[in-house]
């Protein structure tokens, strides 16, 4: 049994459309053994193709073949995710990188926010703020 790339893609759960799915084959995003895969191409059991989705590239073996969308608790049946740890490591500091700075929904800083954070990203605030020849003074004397 084959199963085409785009079906498949969709049907574990990679994509949420098979629209997408094949829209990621032809932006070269898909890829088995270093060659991009075509939405057309099949898969066999044991192949191992890799998906790139953001900076991460993802590494599955295809363990079973399906055509049907299947639930998400079936996944590692069909499917074994092989991706590298320094894939994984990519994306922990990716979410790391994406939760510091502002809290989520405050929005853009406002005129004042900016300009205090022109202020102390600039040069100048540290040694505005501390003089550090006067505390050199002081233990001397």
């Amino acid at each position: 049994m084959e199963v085409r790339v785009d079906k498949y893609l969709f049907a574990m759960r990679l994509y949420k459309t098979r629209t997408i799915a094949a829209d990621a084959c032809k932006k070269g995003r898909v890829t088995m053994g270093g060659t991009t895969l075509k939405p057309s191409r099949t898969f066999h059991v044991g192949d191992v193709f890799s998906v790139r989705k953001g900076p991460i590239t993802y590494t599955y073996r295809v363990l079973q073949l399906c055509e049907n969308r299947v639930g998400a608790k079936l996944v590692p049946d069909y499917l074994r995710d092989q991706t590298a740890p320094e894939q994984l490591e990519l994306l922990e500091l990716a979410k790391m990188a994406g939760a510091s700075g502002r809290d989520r929904g405050t929005g853009r800083p406002t005129k004042k926010d900016r300009r205090d954070i022109e202020t102390f990203m600039s040069d100048d605030y540290l040694l505005d703020k501390f003089d550090f020849d006067e505390e050199d003074d002081e233990d001397e004397e």
